[in-house]
């Protein structure tokens, strides 16, 4: 549910702050005191287009900033889970507007895109609006909440499975077919792994293979160089070290500490004859051998020659070669694996065709049963006469789809005599929020999202109609939280909580204002709904009436 909602510099909110309570929360007001301004807020916490005129006059930039407590199974958390953004069980949206009509948006401190802020946006709030904003207006949340009525998730999940499985082996057995004629393949992978198997390829032996040739390639150099570095150390070196140490020895008996010099030329003259013996045995070992250095340059220009064509590396092409006799080990067994996706793909689409049956079976039902409830819940809401229908319609092609063999369509008429029409192209705002509070009662408890929101749900009607539309808000608002923008006395008193807005002139323009009313305050403001300017005894008696009535219902 919705916690609390921040706003600063907003249209004409300097800086407001409301925590709605947990059932229905009304909100009324003067027109033009900004009372839709907290439905506003929130359509563009959950993704609607932001512009420059949102920001308050004078002001930089406006913040708006949403706190949601969703509940532990939530589609919310999970969600913000498989999208690395959840914070515990918390759920922050936070977006900042520009003067420019640029815009930022943050979920739980983590910076967002707006197609992220929607998408969270509709498992947390559904606002019941003007046409834009109709959650109810979108075919797929139609189908959702028919499926909710319809209480068959069981055969859903397995209609989505077989779906997905059918799908799943089509493609597998498209990308099979995409190899062409497997023998040509298997006759070139053939040639392509004799080809390779002629040589050793085993990342050792190539670094081996390198290193020889590097020292045939240079054999001269080395027997030069380690020659030169030999007759330096077995030359005058030697004797220069032991006449050094000779006239050091005679010294030491005026300097004990020549002694520590002679120990380390003493080891001096031990490794300089270690390494003029290394130096001996790698000269020796060295061979001038020209017939193998051509076998060894043949062989790296084969191996140079079979990299280039398998376009990779030295080392990699023990790899090309397991990974050639791979795809020749999955061809052999081609036909075979081709039959088994075949037989996947027709179990399948058995197993679709038999859940979506049932699935269609249980929206027929759904959808006769919802359509006749609401129809009659939309004659007790001033709309007599006026029918509901939820229209399934056939989809056509063969291919199994995740969501079943048939769409749906809320149709309305609003009027009697009135042919129905796609709920989506009913032309009033108040008869539209209406229908979806009929559609929502209709469907109590099923709607997975935990808070709603209707704005003006109440224009067009009044007396008696009012008060039943109140008490239908009041009913939903014991199972989801609600919040209504409202200007009839018959809904406000409803309100579990009632918030009242109002502006003001404090000196640096107009500014909007909210406070949330306590019992004596909710008379008063309901008497001023009631009488307009002249405020009477009798206004306030029945006022309280009307309160104390509403407030007893439950």
């Amino acid at each position: 549910m919705l916690v609390s909602l921040f706003v600063k510099d907003f249209a004409i909110v300097r800086e407001i702050e409301i925590a709605p309570v947990g059932g229905l929360t009304v909100v009324s007001g003067e027109t033009g005191a900004g009372k839709s301004l907290l439905v506003d807020a929130l359509m563009l916490l959950t993704g609607a287009r932001a512009d420059a005129g949102a920001v308050r006059h004078g002001a930089e930039r406006a913040e708006l900033v949403a706190r949601f407590a969703p509940a532990a199974d939530s589609p919310a958390l999970a969600w913000l889970h498989e999208n690395d953004l959840d914070e515990d069980a918390e759920c922050q949206l936070r977006r900042v507007i520009r003067a420019d009509g640029g815009s930022r948006a943050w979920i739980n401190g983590r910076p967002a895109t707006v197609a992220q802020l929607a998408a969270l946006g509709a498992l947390l709030v559904e606002i019941h609006g003007q046409h834009e904003h109709q959650a109810l207006l979108d075919r797929r949340h139609q189908l959702a909440l028919l499926d909710a009525f319809a209480r068959h998730p069981e055969a859903l999940a397995q209609l989505r499975d077989s779906a997905r499985d059918w799908q799943r082996a089509t493609q597998a057995i498209t990308a099979l077919q995409a190899r062409g004629d497997s023998a040509d393949r298997r006759l070139y992978l053939e040639h392509q792994i004799a080809e390779l198997a002629n040589e050793n390829l085993a990342p050792e032996a190539i670094e081996n293979l390198l290193n020889e040739h590097r020292r045939q390639s240079h054999a001269t150099a080395l027997i030069e160089g380690c020659g030169r570095a030999a007759a330096v150390l077995e030359g005058d070196l030697p004797d220069l070290l032991r006449r050094l140490r000779h006239d050091l020895m005679r010294l030491v008996e005026h300097e004990p500490g020549l002694a520590e010099i002679d120990a380390l030329l003493d080891g001096a003259q031990i490794q300089v004859d270690e390494a003029a013996a290394a130096l001996e045995r790698l000269r020796d070992g060295f061979d001038l051998d020209p017939e193998r250095l051509a076998a060894l340059d043949a062989r790296l220009a084969r191996l140079h020659d079979l990299a280039r064509k398998h376009r990779t590396t030295l080392p990699a092409l023990a790899a090309r070669q397991q990974a050639l006799q791979q795809e020749l080990d999955e061809l052999g067994n081609s036909e075979a694996q081709l039959a088994d996706l075949a037989r996947a793909r027709d179990d399948a689409l058995a197993r679709w065709r038999s859940a979506a049956a049932q699935v269609s079976a249980g929206r027929k039902d759904a959808a006769t049963t919802l359509s006749t409830r609401v129809s009659a819940i939309m004659d007790g809401l001033g709309m007599a006469g006026g029918t509901f229908a939820a229209s399934l319609e056939p989809i056509d092609g063969d291919a199994p789809q995740g969501d079943g063999a048939e769409r749906v369509e809320f149709l309305v008429s609003a009027n009697p005599g009135q042919p129905a029409r796609a709920l989506r192209k009913v032309a009033s705002g108040g008869e539209l929020s209406r229908i979806s509070l009929a559609i929502e009662v209709a469907a109590m408890g099923l709607d997975a999202v935990p808070t709603m929101v209707f704005d003006e749900v109440d224009t067009g009607i009044g007396g008696a109609v009012a008060e039943v539309v109140g008490q239908a808000l009041r009913a939903l608002g014991n199972e989801r939280q609600v919040l209504c923008v409202t200007h009839l006395p018959q809904v406000a008193a409803q309100g579990h909580q009632h918030l009242r807005v109002s502006k003001a002139d404090d000196g640096d323009g107009t500014q909007s204002r909210i406070e949330a009313l306590d019992a004596q305050a909710r008379v008063d403001e309901l008497a001023r709904m009631l009488g307009g300017v002249d405020i009477t005894k009798a206004t306030l008696a029945h006022a309280r009436q009307m309160l104390d009535h509403a407030q007893r219902r439950g």
